[in-house]
């Protein structure tokens, strides 16, 4: 059976001053601060996970966390799905919901409503930690880390996202001093090295294990290799052998990857279905969110990956040709981009009329989870129309025994936040870059390893292009892509590349480097006077 993390706790005063001004819309946000009886450590604790699994309490239908925010609209994971994936090459929608053509096309300002509800949502997080630490901080060494880890996740979104932020690592009522993103890196950076010893030891775990959905030395490490894998972005200085050193030790941690299938599942379908907390497709999860169709609950995390890019139309269990997703829900929004298909069939020979199961064995790629049945195009001409474009049939809740998930709508997949296969990316990327470009023979072993397990023809060599497509293969849809694409200069500013609709036309076109960070929301810089804007907002 599964440990789920249950939100027991009413939600908690906001005591940092974040957009304290009125809300007239549904994604305008302002604390909530309701009366409530004092949580005790183990309650407190849970909340600080829980607030990125679900909304707030009660699961998909409570209460948010953060009042005016729309709980399924602006969940922590499907907001900041939207900002990695929607801005990028991989994934497009057509929803008219405010904001979404926004991120299509690159044209997000500081008064974007999904950026703003994620950008309080973050806040809302930390301060939950700071809450916690402030009460519970000698209540026991190891939840202390995990805290403290999960203050310095969301920090790490902040400043990625925005770059110079408020800070705060205490409750207080005056308004948070603004710190370069320099100081907000080395905040990060620190703290990470300090809980490092006192986090539980890297151990895979499933569902049946104590702790799971915790996190461990592992995420530690593996954070750490993504701070210093985007170190030049952030501060200037690159800093590519620490990446290496601690995607390395992911590499070399008791988690495993995922490499063999279960009947008509692949080894890497099964990182992505209903039970992929109960089968060997557990150990390769170093962070898992977990989910579950009738107690863990919330319409932005799974079920948003999972419903977000489907249609009735698609019936993608081979056990079941009457089974669509496992799940009742088909929102027909998100959808591939066709760059992202392209990774896939660089010749432009994707196939039409096919389900998902059948367009890997054409791409000879396990990873090739589209569909092009139903009259879908590969280009995505029409942005409204969600059969312009292939369909992602990635993520399911089927079980590998080919059953459905024991909710109608809520699916049982916990939601990957870290797979020991971004250890191997990392590790490849970081050592290629001081390798004049290209990958040495541990990184090409890492890549191959990957592409093997997808049943890929493995490659002899591998330039820092190649391994910007191997991250989009193996990680496509996983909320990692925009942080690639600055990395690699190939998003805002002048570049080499360009996909559909980038910056608002067909063909795509640069748009300005100033959008490599996201504009701090004008409530915020209305309630408080120690911030300054982005520039060029």
């Amino acid at each position: 059976m599964k440990r789920y993390i249950k939100t027991f706790v009413p939600a908690l005063a906001l005591a940092l001053t974040f957009g304290t001004t009125a809300c007239t819309s549904d994604l305008d946000v302002e604390p909530i601060d309701p009366n409530f009886v004092e949580p005790s450590a183990e309650q407190l604790f849970t909340k600080c996970y829980a607030t990125i699994a679900a909304a707030g309490n009660g699961g998909a239908d409570g209460d948010s966390d953060v009042d005016g925010i729309d709980g399924g609209t602006s969940g922590y994971y499907r907001q900041m799905w939207n900002a990695q994936d929607l801005t990028t090459d991989e994934a497009i929608c057509g929803w008219g919901d405010e904001g979404i053509s926004n991120f299509v096309d690159n044209s997000y300002d500081a008064s974007h409503p999904m950026l703003r509800g994620y950008y309080y949502r973050l806040y809302t997080a930390i301060t939950f930690c700071n809450q916690y630490l402030d009460q519970y901080a000698e209540h026991d060494a190891t939840m202390t880390a995990e805290i403290r880890f999960l203050r310095a996740f969301h920090y790490f979104q902040l400043m990625d996202g925005w770059g110079n932020v408020p800070f705060a690592t205490e409750i207080s009522s005056a308004a948070p001093e603004q710190r370069s993103r320099a100081e907000i890196f080395q905040f990060i950076e620190s703290e990470l090295l300090a809980i490092e010893p006192s986090l539980s030891d890297a151990k895979a775990k499933k569902s049946t294990d104590a702790n799971y959905g915790r996190v461990d030395k592992a995420a530690c490490w593996m954070l750490l290799a993504r701070l210093y894998l985007n170190a030049e972005v952030y501060t200037g200085t690159a800093q590519w052998d620490k990446a290496a050193e601690y995607a390395k030790k992911v590499m070399d941690s008791d988690y495993k990857l995922n490499t063999n299938g279960s009947g008509v599942w692949s080894a890497y379908q099964m990182l992505f279905m209903g039970d992929n907390g109960e089968t060997d497709a557990a150990y390769e999860m170093v962070w898992p969110l977990l989910q579950d169709g009738l107690r863990t609950t919330s319409w932005g995390t799974s079920l948003f990956l999972i419903a977000g890019p489907w249609q009735e139309d698609m019936y993608e269990n081979p056990l079941d040709e009457n089974a669509t997703n496992g799940t009742d829900a088909a929102w027909k929004g998100n959808r591939a981009r066709k760059e992202l298909v392209l990774k896939f069939f660089p010749d432009g020979n994707a196939p039409l009329g096919l389900h998902g199961y059948e367009m890997t064995q054409e791409a000879g790629d396990d990873r090739a989870l589209f569909t092009s049945v139903g009259g879908r195009t590969l280009e995505n001409a029409e942005l409204g129309v969600f059969t312009s474009g292939f369909s992602v049939t990635k993520f399911t809740n089927f079980k590998t025994d080919g059953s459905a998930g024991h909710g109608s709508t809520h699916p049982d997949m916990d939601c990957p936040m870290m797979r020991k296969a971004e250890a191997y990316l990392i590790y490849a990327e970081a050592t290629a870059r001081q390798n004049g470009g290209n990958a040495t023979s541990a990184g090409v072993d890492a890549l191959n390893q990957l592409r093997l397990r997808a049943h890929a023809s493995g490659k002899s060599s591998y330039t820092l292009n190649d391994i910007l497509d191997e991250w989009s293969r193996e990680t496509f849809f996983e909320g990692l892509r925009r942080t690639c694409l600055i990395r690699f200069n190939k998003y805002g500013g002048t570049t080499d590349y360009q996909w559909s609709w980038k910056g608002g036309t067909y063909e795509g076109r640069d748009f300005s480097a100033t959008r490599n960070l996201f504009a701090i929301p004008t409530t915020d810089l209305t309630a408080n006077s120690n911030l300054v804007q982005n520039p060029g907002y």
